[in-house]
């Protein structure tokens, strides 16, 4: 069975989703969790969490079976940090330190088939859900659906962004706050004037070439303001955040009684 990216579908359409990041967490479980809470995606940080690749081929499959479209933020940027996560069950990639189009332009063709790219081909694997598939439809539907996010974190991209956004295949342009607030000069300075002229600048840029833009934050009201400006791929917190977050409301409310 293949299955449609219902997060491309939906941006694609001009809709919002929203999810989150894991980090920690390797249980498959917490796909169900999420899907069950309402998220439409969530993406495995393979650039920072502690995950090897055989605990995301677990969490993508269960979150395919749940109704989540499972990510992977890759660590780099070469053939095998792209094409494995999609070979094992992802279904579609986030690349960190992106810094101009020609970077982006080699990346799409590693993580698209000819004659869009040069992937090379695995069809009976998780993304078929172990069907056996025409090479033909499986070529089709995997460059129809799989997302290729382009995370802008670095002055360089901000200064290439029109550019960036504009190489076919790329979905969506979300920011890395932290990392673009450093260097820009600004460390943790998400609403210094400079961030936001660059953040506005993304969504501007994006917007014109039919590309979401993103954000990734563990502040509600900052992505809800950018919401309201034009982002329509937001990304809040982390696992491990959510559930700090709800056991000190949960003890904040017992202990004050």
């Amino acid at each position: 069975m293949l299955r449609e990216n219902r997060v491309k579908r939906a941006l694609q359409k001009g809709e919002t989703v929203f999810g989150t990041m894991l980090q920690e967490m390797r249980t498959p479980s917490v796909a169900q969790a999420l899907a069950a809470a309402g998220l439409d995606f969530l993406m495995i940080d393979l650039e920072h969490g502690a995950f090897n690749l055989e605990t995301v081929a677990d969490i993508c499959q269960v979150a395919r079976l749940a109704g989540i479209v499972p990510l992977v933020r890759v660590s780099d940027h070469g053939y095998p940090w792209l094409a494995r996560p999609l070979d094992i069950g992802a279904m579609g990639v986030m690349a960190p330190r992106i810094e101009s189009r020609s970077q982006v332009e080699e990346m799409v063709r590693m993580v698209k088939y000819p004659p869009v790219g040069r992937r090379g081909c695995a069809v009976t694997l998780r993304q078929t859900e172990f069907n056996r598939v025409p090479v033909p439809e499986w070529l089709s539907w995997a460059n129809a659906e799989t997302l290729f996010i382009a995370q802008i974190e670095e002055k360089s991209a901000i200064e290439e962004i029109e550019a960036i956004v504009s190489v076919p295949g790329v979905d969506v342009a979300l920011i890395g706050p932290n990392d673009l607030s450093i260097s820009l000069g600004v460390p943790g300075e998400i609403h210094h004037p400079a961030m936001q002229a660059a953040m506005a600048r993304v969504v501007e840029a994006a917007a014109n070439h039919g590309v979401a833009s993103g954000l990734h934050t563990a502040d509600l009201s900052t992505l809800r303001a950018w919401q309201g400006k034009g982002m329509r791929f937001l990304m809040y917190s982390n696992e491990i955040g959510l559930m700090r977050q709800a056991a000190e409301q949960a003890a904040q409310t017992i202990r004050s009684s």
